[in-house]
């Protein structure tokens, strides 16, 4: 199967789970890495159980504190 993954379409086995997918792309600090499928924010407690399709679009976002 074909999904994108932060702008780049790539293959993928079908029945790819999101944590495999985690680990291949080797996201830096996965406990921490908020998840959106086809801009939709996967939630934590799903996110061992979620299964990628064809065509996903998926993007792994950090949101950063600081400032003043």
């Amino acid at each position: 199967m074909i999904i994108t993954v932060a702008g780049e379409k790539k293959e993928y086995k079908d029945g790819l789970t999101l944590p495999e997918l985690i680990e291949a792309e080797n996201v830096e600090m996965p406990e921490y890495v908020t998840v959106s499928i086809n801009e939709e924010f996967v939630e934590s407690e799903k996110k061992a159980t979620t299964v990628l399709k064809d065509g996903d679009n998926v993007e792994f976002l950090y949101f950063m504190g600081g400032g003043q």
